[in-house]
């Protein structure tokens, strides 16, 4: 571990600039005076001599680092075995780019310097977040994949032969698809046969990419509820957005600084669209894209299943405000609701004791779900725990209490 301090008493700043298989890594000292910048190659060794060459021109306070979440990742890891303080830096907008040029020693120094300025005092994102991110890109693939695979089972039937076109067109998605993973091409028309092998091929690829989709679903659900229980509690919010939204806030809440500030890494602050006697705000287009859809997914459910919220639309269109402004606003009162799960370690609401209050009572749960108006299927997911809905849980807990 590099922790002794050289001769000198100069205090070093870092600036790293990252590629695949390079980091170029430039020094100053509090001034802003550069004290000399050198390649290295992203490996254990590179890394570790990169950290010595900083600390050889005086003490190494922080570094600045550019793509700690991608190229980065390897010297963050390292700075950080060897506690060294270090601090994201933003890629450089083009109008900057353009004034001053760019190579990888000025980039490099660029990154110091930002640290320097206070630009730069973001810290980068927790490692164990990389495990929900790796998860959550396979799953999106897998559900890519698997409506490419629909899509062109669909496209197909349009062109096939009548006989495999009137037999299988009118089905709906899950039963189209089973019934052409079970179907045997066979016959003597080469086209028949040729069409029905490619349509069972893109059936049977269905199957396989929605049960592996599932499978990366429970284990999202899994880390998201270890990461942050009592995210999966917020109405709406499921393994998928509340794993996007655990990557962008980086896994360590110290990094949101305010509610406001997260909303517009979200792309969810209002920004002013005033003209003349029109008073109006539009949503931010800038932001993480990938937690702004999140948000809108969230925004999507509760419109359609929350009572709550379809009444508060209501009222909303009633003042002739359009779905997109009542959008808006429902996503920045969602990531006020999302900052304060991700920042004040809420608990989620007990579940456990569901099931054994039901069961001392001798009621069925087709008689509870009855009762409460839902499915027994529902009900079984929320007293177990793997896709609660924890309003339904309030109630059923107050109907069991009655009963």
């Amino acid at each position: 571990m590099m922790t002794a301090t050289p001769p000198q008493a100069t205090r070093v700043i870092g600036g790293i600039d990252t590629h695949a298989d390079t980091i170029h890594v430039a020094a100053i000292d509090d001034l802003g005076r550069e004290l000399g910048d050198r390649e290295f190659p992203t490996t254990p060794v590179g890394y570790r001599d990169a950290l010595a060459f900083l600390i050889r021109h005086g003490t190494l306070s922080v570094i600045g680092i550019e793509g700690t979440s991608s190229y980065g990742t390897g010297i963050t890891r390292a700075a950080r075995t060897a506690r060294i303080e270090v601090r994201e830096v933003t890629r450089p907008d083009r109008a900057t780019r353009r004034m001053r040029g760019k190579s990888d020693p000025i980039d490099a120094y660029a990154a110091a310097r930002a640290v320097l300025s206070g630009r730069a005092d973001a810290a980068p994102k927790d490692e164990e977040i990389d495990a929900i991110r790796a998860l959550h890109i396979a799953r999106n693939s897998a559900v890519k994949a698997r409506t490419a695979a629909m899509n062109q089972i669909h496209h197909m039937l349009i062109t096939a032969p009548a006989t495999v076109r009137e037999k299988y067109r009118p089905l709906k998605e899950k039963p189209l698809v089973n019934a052409l993973a079970a179907c045997r091409p066979s016959g003597q028309d080469p086209t028949l046969k040729a069409v029905l092998t490619a349509l069972k091929t893109l059936a049977l690829r269905h199957q396989f990419l929605t049960t592996q989709a599932d499978d990366l679903k429970a284990q999202l659900r899994d880390l998201s509820a270890a990461a942050n229980p009592h995210l999966l509690s917020i109405r709406g919010v499921g393994p998928s957005t509340a794993a996007q939204l655990l990557i962008t806030a980086g896994g360590n809440p110290d990094r949101l600084r305010t509610e406001a500030s997260f909303a517009a890494l979200c792309g969810t602050a209002p920004v002013p669209a005033s003209s003349g006697k029109t008073t109006r705000h539009r949503l931010s287009r800038g932001g993480d894209r990938a937690a702004n859809s999140a948000l809108h997914t969230i925004a999507m459910n509760r419109m359609t299943s929350d009572a709550r919220t379809r009444d508060y639309v209501a009222r909303q269109r009633a003042t002739k405000r359009g779905t997109p402004e009542i959008l808006r606003m429902l996503k920045r009162a969602i990531a006020r609701e999302i900052f304060k799960s991700l920042t004040q370690g809420q608990a989620a609401p007990l579940l456990a004791d569901l099931r054994p209050a039901r069961q001392a009572k001798n009621i069925t749960i087709t008689a509870a779900a009855k009762a409460l108006g839902t499915y027994p299927s529902k009900l079984s997911r929320t007293e177990h725990g793997t896709y609660p809905d924890y309003d339904l849980a309030h109630r059923y807990r107050e109907w069991l209490a009655a009963a």
